[in-house]
């Protein structure tokens, strides 16, 4: 649990945080290495990158994320019909969930339905209070019966890891065989948050960026992603 009391409008004053080299070999951690992501990374964390071309970058940013995320899923044989004759080809064994934590996750959701356009989308409101950092459900619209091989958990920012971990949690209390969180920009105070609590699930992010201000925000970061996707500053 993250003590915030000392320091209630600094939160993350005086919390020590490890560093970058610190968690590069965390295990089950995929960071990505695709120069085009870089490339629309860059772009995205431009200040002046207006609501509409940030929207844009994060669902073709969540759209690159789905290809790495999805590498190792399963598959089934199935027999299909060309033009010219029959042959066995395959599909995937099983549903695809994708859990945006709202709101900010919508955009990354929407990336990841362009690939797997018949994902279940299960839709989960966490907001972060400012002054603890501690993650606070508000919605929850997931659906009683599962039937999935994987769901993905997906948020820009990995900050301080409390929403993520939350997130987890409550997934898990759903029976799903696999889980996955799917996230933009992490900190390594998140990163190392989240594998501690979670070391059974698979990690991807686009960039490890260097540690949390002391009000919890990431650096160099992107500010607030939520507030880039939807115009609301």
């Amino acid at each position: 649990m993250l003590d915030t009391s000392s320091h209630p409008e600094h939160p993350m004053q005086g919390i020590p945080q490890p560093t970058r080299d610190q968690v590069l070999a965390l295990p089950r951690v995929h960071i990505s290495q695709h120069p085009v992501m870089a490339h629309k990374l860059t772009a995205l964390r431009d200040r002046h990158t207006a609501p509409p071309e940030f929207y844009r970058l994060v669902k073709e940013i969540g759209e690159l994320l789905a290809y790495e995320a999805t590498a190792s899923l399963a598959l089934e044989t199935s027999e299909t019909e060309t033009p010219l004759t029959t042959m066995q080809g395959y599909k995937l064994a099983g549903g695809i969930g994708i859990t945006p934590i709202l709101r900010a996750g919508l955009g990354l959701a929407e990336g990841f339905r362009e690939v797997i356009s018949d994902a279940q989308v299960w839709h989960l409101g966490l907001r972060r209070d400012e002054r603890t950092l501690q993650a606070l459900e508000y919605y929850n619209r997931l659906p009683h019966k599962v039937n999935l091989q994987v769901c993905y958990a997906v948020d820009p920012m990995l900050a301080t890891g409390g929403s993520a971990i939350d997130a987890i949690n409550i997934l898990k209390r759903r029976g799903i065989p696999r889980l996955s969180y799917v996230g933009i920009i992490a900190a390594p105070f998140g990163l190392q948050n989240l594998v501690q609590a979670h070391p059974d699930i698979d990690v991807y992010i686009a960039a490890l960026d260097e540690s949390l201000n002391d009000l919890g925000y990431i650096v160099p970061g992107l500010g607030d992603a939520g507030d880039r996707q939807f115009g609301t500053f």
